[in-house]
């Protein structure tokens, strides 16, 4: 009886999976768009090389602080500190002139909200056709906010990074995925 109910159901399930109308599944995706949330400023200790690993040309850089300012969907501002503590960790190829990044850290909101931040990515430099080097450098930070703050918006978004160059830190542009 039991096996015949589960048979049912799942014909069932099946059968309004395919009423599902082919123009809804057909539809032609639109282009994401792009709203700048965050712009981070890290301050990082000199790199530390381990050397050759069996992953490749392992490269360890400590990250020290810095600070962050950004927009709340509602249009409201935010900003606080980047804690010392985390590190990018980097893979280096060196017969690709590649680099795998992998920065992990936490920073706290003014209001006290401690939310950990993983941004993984990669810095290329590719042989163009043209003989010359190219540059590649973006990243995708995945946060973690406790779901009851009022930061919990930022579990729940895809989000990509451009870093830029500052003295003494490393700057990081956030937008959001829409």
């Amino acid at each position: 009886m039991k096996k015949t109910i589960l048979y049912l159901m799942t014909t069932m399930a099946w059968l309004l999976m395919l009423a599902t109308p082919l123009t809804a599944m057909a539809q032609e995706p639109t282009m994401p768009q792009l709203t700048h949330v965050l712009t981070l400023h890290v301050a990082c200790s000199p790199a530390q090389t381990l050397g050759n690993t069996a992953m490749g040309k392992r490269i360890v850089i400590p990250i020290i602080g810095g600070h962050f300012e950004g927009t709340h969907p509602n249009g409201s501002s935010f900003k606080g500190d980047v804690l010392a503590g985390g590190a990018d960790y980097q893979l280096v190829d060196t017969i690709r002139n590649r680099t795998h990044l992998e920065a992990i850290y936490n920073i706290r909101t003014a209001d006290g909200v401690m939310i950990h931040v993983r941004n993984e990515g990669v810095l290329a430099n590719p042989i163009l056709p043209n003989g010359k080097t190219g540059f590649y450098f973006n990243t995708t930070p995945v946060f973690e906010a406790p779901t009851e703050s009022c930061y919990a918006w930022l579990n729940d978004a895809t989000f990509v990074c451009t870093p830029f160059f500052e003295q003494n830190t490393i700057g990081l542009k956030v937008w959001k995925v829409n």
